[in-house]
This record gives C-alpha cells, sequence and structure tokens, in this order.
C-alpha cells in the first residue's frame, strides 16, 4: 500500500525566502537543509497528512552532476518558471515494491540512501525509488520513499523540535490535481504503478484523491498543477 508522503514545487529562491515568504501568509514552514550530494536545498511546510517540499538549487555544478532525477527535472523545469514539479508516495518495505516494479516490467533506479543535514547539523536519512524516466514535458511519474524511521516517531520529533506547530496539523492535503493530454489513460497508468483501482481520470488513495484533467487544447507540459489544502 502506497500513500501520499509530500509535493515539491520547484523554486529559485532559497529556502530563508521561502520560509519569510510563507510566515507573510500566515504559514508555518521551516528550513529543511541541504541534500549536499545533490547540490539542493528545501524549505518544508507539514499538514496533518503530508508535507510540501520547496525545492532549489544550492550548487549548480553538484547539481548538474549529480545524476539524480529529481535533481535533473527541477534543472530542467526551474528555467521556464516557479511551478509544481512533482509527487512522492511512501511505500511500507521499498525493496519490495522495487521488485513488484521491476516484475510488472518497469525499469527503476533501484532503491537508494538518502540523507538532509538540517540547519542544527541533525542528519535525516531515508531510501528512494524512482520509476526511469527522462525529463520531458510528458507527466513524470511519482517517486517513492521509505523513512528511517516511522510516521509516529519522525513526526513526534517534528513536533519537538518545531518543525511542527499545531497549526499545521489542523490542515490537510485533500486532492492534487495533474494536467495531462489524455486523463483517463493517465490514471489507469498510475493506478498500474501505485497497484490500486481508478474511477475514470481519479484514483483514491488512503490520504489523498489524485486527479487527472485535461484542456481543450494540447496540454505542452504535463505537470501536477494544483494541490488542494483544507482546514480539518
Amino acid at each position: 500500500m502506497v500513500k501520499l508522503d509530500h509535493v515539491v514545487y520547484f523554486t529559485e529562491k532559497s529556502p530563508d525566502e521561502i520560509v519569510a515568504e510563507q510566515e507573510k501568509m500566515g504559514w508555518h514552514a521551516v528550513i529543511g537543509g541541504s541534500h549536499e550530494k545533490w547540490g539542493t536545498h528545501n524549505a518544508l511546510m507539514y499538514v496533518e497528512n503530508a508535507y510540501i517540499e520547496w525545492l532549489s538549487v544550492e550548487n549548480k555544478d553538484i547539481a548538474e552532476k549529480s545524476g539524480h532525477q529529481l535533481v535533473n527535472l527541477l534543472l530542467r523545469d526551474v528555467p521556464k518558471g516557479e511551478a509544481w514539479g512533482t509527487i512522492c508516495f511512501s511505500a511500507e518495505n521499498l525493496n519490495a515494491f522495487d521488485t513488484r516494479l521491476r516484475a510488472a516490467g518497469y525499469e527503476t533506479s533501484g532503491v537508494i540512501e538518502a540523507e538532509r543535514k538540517t540547519v542544527t547539523g541533525d542528519i535525516r536519512r531515508w531510501k528512494m525509488l524512482f520509476v526511469d524516466q527522462q525529463p520531458s514535458a510528458d507527466l513524470p511519474f511519482p517517486f517513492f520513499i521509505e523513512w528511517e524511521k516511522d510516521d509516529e516517531e519522525r513526526f513526534n520529533e517534528l513536533r519537538e523540535d518545531g518543525t511542527i506547530l499545531p497549526d499545521n496539523e489542523k490542515l490537510i492535503i485533500t486532492e492534487c490535481v495533474f494536467s495531462v493530454n489524455e486523463p483517463v489513460k493517465a490514471a489507469a497508468e498510475w493506478s498500474s504503478l501505485l497497484s490500486t483501482i481508478h474511477s475514470e481520470n481519479n484514483i483514491a488513495l488512503p490520504n489523498v484523491n489524485l486527479k487527472f484533467i485535461g484542456k481543450d487544447r494540447e496540454v505542452k507540459e504535463e505537470r501536477l498543477i494544483e494541490v488542494v489544502i483544507e482546514h480539518v
């Protein structure tokens, strides 16, 4: 079973700028830290069921040499303007999930060990998995994550260090909307990838609804275009 873990917004702003910007809007975001091996850094805002990640380039030389699929997508997309980039789902056993994807005919990155250094110098660790795909105008497949610690322990630590405040947990991401050329086909493809069912252009996951919509004219860049956040 997979569920929403976080959504990624591509930006050229620094984490400091994002945090200040969100504070003016009345939202509590925090500086996440640096992905030193990838040349990126981020700001984060947690809600009750997931979080938003603002991802930007910190060191372009490292980023361009990283070979990391998410970083490659960021490098391709962000010159076109700040926008939602992609979405991440958590899986309980990423190695087993990778085995299932490969058996279904998908080529993957294999499970990647990952970490981030926080502003306090702490190291947060997790595992990641990508479906092999070159960055393009086509809708990027989601990527997958397995955290080193379970959700209860991880969220308790985030509450203790001030990353999550009570007001954060009064918010919830209810729907993620994707703009694509063939909504029903895209929903079917993602449904197969996630081993779940779909209804026309919708996929209902345990903690979020995914909606695929089309437009009257051809969609030049198929992407996540809206993240619906509601008060609990």
